[in-house]
């Protein structure tokens, strides 16, 4: 009799073992990829889950999204200059059967891929277009990666380029270039300033040439300007009194 009641036991602890081998609780995030002796039968999850050991098999898949670091990558722009960029890509599975059937490991399959994909988009724009159009590069490296990867089960929501490193001696090209540009700017704004100038002051002349009495009253004008200034003497010399009032007489004349 004591012999069966250890039998029962031992009956009894190997199916508690057994159906604790065979609970699985996959969290609301995650997903169980299950084969069945070898070939693949469903994807389960999330919540509790039940795998018969032995027979079948389940692979846990995250399908939070990941941020990837893409270490610092040599580029050579297409106008031969040679730089080091590094970049970061988000993504995240959205078909866990594809993720774990279709490559080995996509965490690093899309590292690699993320490393060529950088080299390849950007060393076909000048480093003017890595400096000034960086959202439009993220734009093309995340389509590029987006496409490649589709296969894999995997969607990249975002590409970011993080930092694009320039030699020294080139960092010294570009600020003596930006110099340069500075100077042609303010030297077109100066001459366009000359053109209006010249004019306005044509435009003056016209007028005072139009009207003769115009010239000795401006003349007026400036004396007086100088007048408040103490430390000038002024030499005013009395024919322009004369020329001013035979123009004051004949405009009046001519108005009576």
């Amino acid at each position: 009799m004591m012999e069966w009641n250890f039998g029962y036991l031992g009956v009894a602890a190997f199916v508690i073992i057994l159906i604790a081998a065979s609970l699985r609780i996959f969290r609301e995030y995650e997903r169980g990829v299950v084969f069945l002796l070898g070939r693949f039968w469903k994807v389960k999850g999330p919540g509790l889950v039940i795998i018969i050991p032995g027979i079948q098999q389940a692979v846990r898949v995250d399908l939070r999204t990941l941020v990837l670091d893409v270490p610092s990558q040599d580029v050579i722009s297409r106008d031969n200059v040679s730089v080091k960029v590094n970049a970061v890509v988000y993504f995240r599975v959205v078909d866990p059967e594809r993720a774990i059937i279709q490559v080995e490991n996509y965490l690093s399959a899309t590292s690699q891929l993320a490393q060529t994909t950088l080299r390849a988009v950007l060393g076909k724009h000048e480093l003017d277009e890595m400096l000034a159009e960086r959202e439009k590069l993220n734009l093309d490296i995340q389509q590029v990666l987006d496409a490649q990867t589709d296969t894999w089960g995997i969607k990249v929501s975002n590409v970011e380029i993080k930092h694009v490193d320039i030699d020294e001696s080139m960092v010294r090209a570009i600020a003596k270039q930006a110099e340069a540009e500075r100077e042609r700017r303010a030297k077109v704004i100066h001459a366009e300033g000359e053109m209006q100038a010249a004019e306005k002051l044509l435009q003056a002349a016209q007028t005072l040439a139009v009207q003769p009495e115009a010239m000795q009253l401006r003349y007026m004008q400036t004396l007086g300007l100088i007048a408040s200034d103490r430390s000038n003497t002024i030499v005013f010399p009395l024919e322009m009194m004369g020329s001013l009032g035979r123009a004051l007489g004949a405009k009046g004349g001519a108005g009576g």
